[in-house]
This record gives structure tokens, sequence and C-alpha cells, in this order.
């Protein structure tokens, strides 16, 4: 089950693939410190430090040591800088050639499955146009293709992470992502029904931080998710160290309770930042109640509860729930699924986007465990492909933007879909 993981960062999606037993042929990502990362993890053999806007299927295939039917899945999340606000979020933004370059890519070696992950935000930026563009591309290549913005927090991982993932294979399989296993109340917890996952049950565990690097570790795990984590080599848990702060930002934290943000502080506490941050999001004249009202600064998580979304500014953003402090690097890799051992290389900014960036490998074992289960791994010749299904919200409520690519999406593709 051999794997091109394209846009592969540090090693996260990897990492749940070879521990779902796939083996990956090739990786590639433009950012060295990221592929230095993967090389001292899961070898330098396989990972491609390239900027993949240059790169076409050919130089994969050769990188990969790979005939064309060879390829038995492709995977990756393009980054689509065209998304922002400030972007002219069209397909032919020359800023989204990267998810346009998988599609083509993709459509051009057919391997026999892809996973495609992205942000929430493909699912409607510029009126669904990204994600009715990419899965009309891959219909025509003879995909059946499910896409579904997935809870993480649902499927055992400690962190409220929603990301949209989009599935296809040649095998005219109807795919169907694995079914929820965590709750937020369960009735009656079981082995089908467990309580979600929560910042303390990844982390609760660690040794107190230090400011060096390099600590050991005499606590005992508490629970299932520490235990699959944890260094059992007798070396040191590195990354887990704690920066200084000056007075003023220990103040800030100090009186922080859980669940508070940088808007339940004094105003003589509050970044200087802050304010103007608070004001740029209403100078277009919307009420600042139906804007979000102001950006969150520092977040004390609650203890009890899975973690906000981890992203490259948790290590100086997030504090922990019962200590006056932010989250260590460590931490944060461990609300990510990363086991201790996994080492990451660059400056303390460079590890943070590294983390934040990443696909957690427990989510992707598992959806590469699924894929597994189903497949047959026979590739059926289809001209064109005709089943689609989509599950784009968790609700029985649709928004108007989703509800008008969906329908734009049907009308395209002629396709069956589900929603």
């Amino acid at each position: 089950m051999r794997v091109i993981n394209l846009f592969s960062g540090c090693g996260g999606c990897s990492l749940g693939l070879i521990q779902a037993g796939f083996e990956v042929r090739l990786a590639a990502d433009i950012d060295e410190e990221a592929c230095e990362t993967y090389a001292a993890n899961l070898g330098k053999e396989a990972i491609w430090p390239v900027d993949l806007s240059n790169v076409g299927p050919d130089e994969l295939l050769e990188r990969s040591q790979l005939d064309l039917a060879q390829v038995d899945l492709i995977v990756g999340g393009p980054p689509c800088q065209g998304f922002s606000s400030a972007g002219a979020k069209d397909w032919a933004d020359p800023r989204n050639i990267l998810l346009r370059n998988f599609v083509e890519i993709v459509t051009s070696l057919r391997p026999t499955w892809f996973i495609m992950e992205n942000v929430e935000g493909l699912l409607t930026a510029n009126d669904g146009v990204f994600i009715i563009e990419a899965i009309t591309h891959f219909l025509e290549a003879g995909y059946w293709v499910r896409a579904k913005k997935v809870y993480m927090e649902k499927h055992g991982l400690p962190q409220r992470r929603k990301r949209v993932i989009i599935v296809g294979n040649l095998e005219q399989c109807n795919f169907t992502f694995p079914e929820p296993t965590h709750y937020e109340q369960p009735a009656l917890p079981t082995i089908e029904q467990r309580s979600q996952l929560t910042v303390l049950d990844a982390i609760s565990d660690l040794p107190i931080p230090s400011y060096v690097n390099g600590v050991f570790n005499s606590k005992e795990p508490q629970c299932d998710y520490q235990r699959q984590l944890r260094r059992t080599d007798n070396k040191p848990i590195l990354h887990h160290q704690i920066k200084r702060l000056n007075d003023f930002a220990q103040q800030r934290i100090n009186l922080l309770k859980q669940g508070e943000t940088m808007k339940d502080l004094p105003e003589n506490l509050q970044h200087a930042s802050f304010t103007r941050r608070s004001y740029r999001r209403v100078m277009d004249g919307t009420p600042t109640e139906k804007r979000g009202g102001a950006p969150s600064g520092l977040k004390r998580l609650f203890g009890h509860e899975p973690s906000l979304t981890i992203t490259s500014a948790s290590s100086t953003e997030f504090i922990h729930p019962t200590e006056n402090r932010p989250l260590t690097l460590r931490e944060c890799a461990r609300i990510q699924s990363f086991p201790d051992w996994y080492e990451f290389s660059g400056s303390w900014n460079a590890i943070a986007t590294q983390i934040g960036n990443a696909i957690p490998p427990m989510f992707m074992k598992l959806l590469a465990t699924r894929i597994q289960n189903l497949a047959t791994w026979h590739r059926v010749e289809n001209p064109r492909g005709y089943w689609l299904g989509i599950d784009a919200t968790k609700s029985n409520g649709i928004s108007p933007a989703l509800n008008k690519m969906l329908t734009e999406l049907k009308e395209k593709t002629y396709a069956y879909a589900l929603f």
C-alpha cells in the first residue's frame, strides 16, 4: 500500500499512515526545517524538500521509484493562501496554484485512492469555487468521492479541530468515514460511546516543565491516551521547556480563570494591539456582536474539556488550565497526538508552526485503517465518476453559503449527492 505524501510538513500524516501499515515511498514539502524533523523521526530516504508548485507528476514518480500503476494512495493538505479575506478567492489566483497542482497530480497519476485535507473555509470560499472545481476534476477523472467536515474531538483527539477531508477512489467503493466514538456527555459511557478527551487527559502526566530542554518523567500515566504517547526508552522528554516571562505578562496570566481570555482582563492589562484589532474588526460598520467581538488573545483552557484548535500560536496564547504559564511545545504536540519520542527541528516558532500545521497522526491512522478495511486495491476503469457524497454540517440546519455551494456542485456534476 504505497503512498506519496504531498505537503507532508513535519510528518504527522506520514506517521499515522506508517502506524496503519502503509509504506510512504515519498514525502515532499517546501519547509526545510519541517523536512529535517521528518528525516530525524521517519527517515531521510523518503523526504524531499521541494516547492510543489514547480513539480509535476513525472518527477514525483521518478523520485518515488514507482510505476504509474503502483501508486495506491496520494495524500496531502495543500495550503490555499487565496482563502484569506484579503485574497481574490479565485480558482485561477496564483496563490492557489498548490491546490490546483495537487488536483492535477492526483488526476494525472490516478492513484487508487486519494485523501485531501483542508480548512473548513474550503467549503464556502468564493461561493464554493474551490471545492466545486476540485471535486469536479476528481469526478471527471473517474473517482468516487466522499467529502466531510470532520470534528476530530469526536474521534478521540483531545481538541476541537475541524477540517474538511475529501476521500476518493477508483474502486467504485461507497466510502464512509469512521463513525464518531467520543461524545460531549454520553448518557451511559460504553466502549462504543466514550466521553471526549480533555486537555488534562492529554497532558496531566507530563513532568513539571523546565527552563532548559530535556526533562525526565517520573509520573504515572492516567489514561490510555497518555500510555500510547509516552516515551518508553528512559530518555528525556524534549521541547517541554517554558519561556521566561516579564512581570507584566505574568500578571495577565495569573488573573485569568479557566475559559477566560484577554477581554476578561482589566483594560490596563490588555495588550496594546488588542484594542486596535478590536476596532479594526468593526471598521466596516458591522456591529461588534455580529463580528464575533474582540479577538481572544490569551486564553486559559478548560482542563476538563477538549482543547481549542492547536495552531502555530498556541504555545504563546494558550494558558495551562491549572498552572500560570503558557502550554509548552511538547504539550501542544501531545494534544496533536504526537508521541513523546517525536523530536522537532528548528527554532521555537518554527516548531510551533510545524505542530500547528500537522495532520494529527492519531486521526490519520484511524482514517487510513478505515480505507485499508474497505479497499480491495483493485482499480475499476470508469470514464467519469458518478458518485458523490457530501457531509458538511453536524446539524440539521445549513447556512445559505453552504447550501448554495452544494446546489451548484450537484448541478455541475450531475452526481448523486448526500448531505
